[in-house]
């Protein structure tokens, strides 16, 4: 295994902020989400501390594909099913509008490609096509492929194109995020674990970690599953192959080409899913070999992999996250719980967050309110 190739970039400069007085609010986690929580309180003027246990980006922010996607984990038309239509246009418009944001904060780590989601059978085809239908008739903008080019053609039996969907460089997004929040005035500190939130003292925390939150907040534990995801990067290839990020098998294999022509490929968790259920950063062969396999047979040759790396992400049973004050604990707020979507909805979830500890509690908060699930759990 190698560090993920997204964190290779040298990190920008950021501004040394430290709090003269005790903070107000402690985020723990130093991803997407927690930058973005912080970099909102901080502009509030709120004193304001995030700790992260390694470094900025070095958790699922720095190690995913680089899909800056709209939406959520579920496709379109089974969220109108089981939130009903107008929660889910809600989501998908709060979506969007983050993806919007990002694009402005983003700089040069985010590229508007759009996106492809591509049928690998007629049964994917028929699911797709659903989709298609339900965003069209909400009003989204998408758009139905029969016509693919090589070497898609072959192996694909039509698409889902997002245009409005883009192409990401995680860790530089995040570590600019990071930036704009502690010159906003945040306190960021790094390898500054947190074992337990009485460590903290009497402040409103907010817990940001994703699939890395085991046993910080028991209750999450039941209800927060963390999983694997596996990675491989390429040497750059001769050729532009793919103008933007794509996934298929229901989300299962997704890949993208970078602009140096390397290829940040993805997956396949389904070859051994009880393994994958893991916090354990490794790659294994199984799942190493599936993604060689696939590169050679998509592309007809086998570039070298110079990137191997594995992330931990957070699934909820609905997949859907868990944002907001946690049940019985007034001063707790969690956000976190992406189901493998936090490049948009993390930086969404922890400005929604930032509004309520702010007093002005946006109505789309509701749609991922923890006491749906931890409410069961209890």
């Amino acid at each position: 295994m190698t560090p993920p190739y997204w964190l290779e970039d040298e990190p920008p400069p950021r501004r040394a902020t430290r709090l003269t007085e005790a903070p107000e609010v402690v985020i723990v986690g130093g991803g997407v989400t927690g930058c973005a929580c912080a970099l909102a309180l901080a502009h509030a003027g709120v004193r304001v501390r995030l700790q992260e246990a390694r470094e900025i980006a070095s958790g699922a922010s720095g190690r995913n594909a680089g899909f800056a996607l709209r939406g959520g984990a579920m496709p379109y038309d089974e969220a109108r099913r089981r939130l009903g239509r107008e929660q889910a246009r809600a989501l998908w418009l709060l979506s969007e509008r983050a993806l919007d944001r990002l694009a402005d904060l983003a700089g040069d780590a985010f590229a508007p490609t759009g996106s492809l989601r591509l049928a690998a059978d007629e049964g994917e085809r028929g699911a797709l096509l659903a989709e298609y239908t339900a965003l069209e008739e909400d009003g989204f903008t998408a758009e139905w492929r029969d016509d693919l080019a090589p070497p898609l053609a072959s192996r694909f039996h039509g698409a889902l194109s997002h245009p409005g969907d883009g192409s990401l460089h995680p860790a530089r997004w995040v570590r600019r995020l990071a930036a704009l929040a502690a010159g906003a005035g945040a306190e960021l500190r790094e390898h500054a674990r947190v074992e337990s939130l009485h460590e903290l003292g009497e402040v409103d925390v907010v817990v940001a970690t994703d699939g890395y939150s085991g046993g910080l907040v028991p209750e999450l534990d039941a209800v927060v599953r963390a999983a694997r995801g596996q990675l491989v990067a390429t040497e750059p290839l001769a050729r532009r192959v793919f103008a933007c990020p794509h996934y298929a098998r229901h989300g299962y294999d997704y890949w993208q080409q970078t602009p140096d022509g390397r290829l940040v490929v993805g997956g396949w968790r389904d070859a051994s899913l009880d393994t994958e259920f893991t916090t354990e950063e490794a790659v294994t062969p199984l799942i190493q070999q599936s993604i060689e396999r696939f590169i050679r047979e998509l592309i007809g040759e086998a570039p070298a992999i110079t990137h191997r790396w594995a992330g931990i992400f957070g699934i909820t049973p609905d997949r859907m996250p868990l944002v907001g004050r946690l049940p019985g604990r007034e001063r707790v707020w969690v956000a976190l719980g992406y189901s493998g979507h936090g490049n948009v909805l993390g930086l969404a979830c922890g400005e929604l967050v930032a509004d309520a500890l702010l007093g002005r509690e946006r109505p789309e908060l509701g749609l991922f309110d923890p006491a749906r699930l931890l409410t069961r759990a209890d």
